[in-house]
């Protein structure tokens, strides 16, 4: 499926978009995107500026940032924007030393590992700013013959991903879902063998819900069970083609290889993975970064019914200043139009969750800003 910029996709998915909006504004009319099949790429992204990006990170994001890539290039036909999903890490590092125009990142820049530091270097001496821009829900996706309903809670998901749980009907995972028959089967677990974002947020739910269990500080490298596979779509693939398999990977993989989704329990009932429900998560949290530094604080502990609480934010790490002048107009081109109302809304389809109204506005805010 290709998003088209003013299909009447959009339309059909506003509903979804107020109840993501509900803590934010009420309006969901956006400066940035037209309303109309007629409405031009000016109207959609200030000029429709010519020229090439190049970009490089987050796995995460890329069915996201592929389509939305798709339907911008489409209506700006002398614009090219080049996105290679290397991992958050390698994007980072790639933008730090000047070989891309923006990264996207499952984890805002560092300032104690330098990144900062970096990042304001390779931008002439300007702050470079983390943009909120694609709302990706971790799935814990599995592949269990006969299993179509999984409930786990953080404690007994981090002894999973621990290895201290090993078959499938531990008393433990059988406690938690009564009425579904479980194998005896041992777990397979995969993990991301390359650095990554999602590694790390994923590390920050179970360390901030499970505390006791999941004792490691969170980082891109994974130090729990399991067997490696490169970026999204290798764990991804790995579960789909291994019995009794479990993994953490973007819902959007998870529903590309047609894998079980877990439910979550953080203590309120057991939450089922939609759009509505991460964007009650997402509405919560709270910016960490000052000014048009959108880096956000989620609150992986939530007990808010209805809230599902595993979930990344990929930031597109762009310079405040620093880029030549034709680079600076396509890029705010571009992103203008990613973090609209209807390509925001638009992403849904292909697994992701809208930013919420009150995050998505700054984050157009910012755009704007840069120079």
């Amino acid at each position: 499926m290709k998003l088209k910029r003013f299909s009447p996709l959009a339309a059909g998915l506003v509903v979804g978009a107020l109840l993501l909006s509900a803590c934010g504004s009420d309006n969901n009319s956006s400066t940035g995107a037209g309303t109309s099949d007629s409405a031009s790429p000016a109207a959609a992204a200030g000029t429709c500026a010519s020229g090439t990006l190049n970009a490089e990170g987050s796995s995460a994001q890329q069915n996201a940032i592929d389509e939305v890539i798709a339907s911008f290039t489409s209506d700006c036909a002398d614009a090219t924007i080049n996105y290679n999903p290397t991992g958050s890490g390698a994007g980072i590092t790639q933008f730090t030393a000047g070989q891309v125009d923006f990264a996207g990142s499952d984890s805002a820049l560092k300032a104690e590992a330098g990144e900062v530091a970096k990042a304001k270097q390779r931008c002439q001496g300007n702050d470079a700013w983390n943009l909120p821009m694609v709302t990706g829900p971790i799935a814990i996706a599995y592949n269990v013959k006969g299993v179509d309903s999984l409930v786990l809670t953080p404690e007994v998901a981090a002894k999973i991903f621990k290895g201290a749980i090993k078959t499938w009907d531990d008393p433990a995972v059988a406690a938690l879902n009564k009425n579904t028959k479980l194998p005896s089967a041992a777990i397979k677990v995969f993990f991301r063998s390359d650095e990554s974002g999602t590694t790390e947020n994923f590390q920050k739910y179970l360390s901030g819900a499970a505390p006791k269990v999941w004792t490691d500080a969170p980082s891109k490298t994974w130090p729990g069970a399991g067997e490696g596979r490169e970026k999204s779509s290798g764990v991804a693939e790995g579960v789909k083609s291994t019995a009794d398999s479990v993994t953490y990977v973007e819902w959007s993989y998870a529903k590309d290889n047609n894998l079980g989704v877990s439910q979550i329990d953080n203590g309120a009932g057991p939450v089922q993975l939609t759009g509505e429900a991460v964007g009650k998560a997402v509405a919560a949290a709270k910016q960490a970064g000052t000014g048009n530094d959108l880096r956000l604080s989620l609150d992986y502990t939530t007990q808010e019914a209805g809230a599902y609480p595993i979930l990344l934010v990929t930031y597109e790490v762009v310079c405040s200043k620093g880029l030549d002048a034709g680079k600076t107009a396509l890029l705010k081109d571009f992103l203008t139009f990613f973090s609209s109302t209807q390509t925001q809304n638009s992403l849904e389809q292909v697994g992701y969750a809208p930013l919420p109204e009150q995050v998505r506005t700054k984050v157009e805010a910012a755009v704007k800003a840069i120079s």
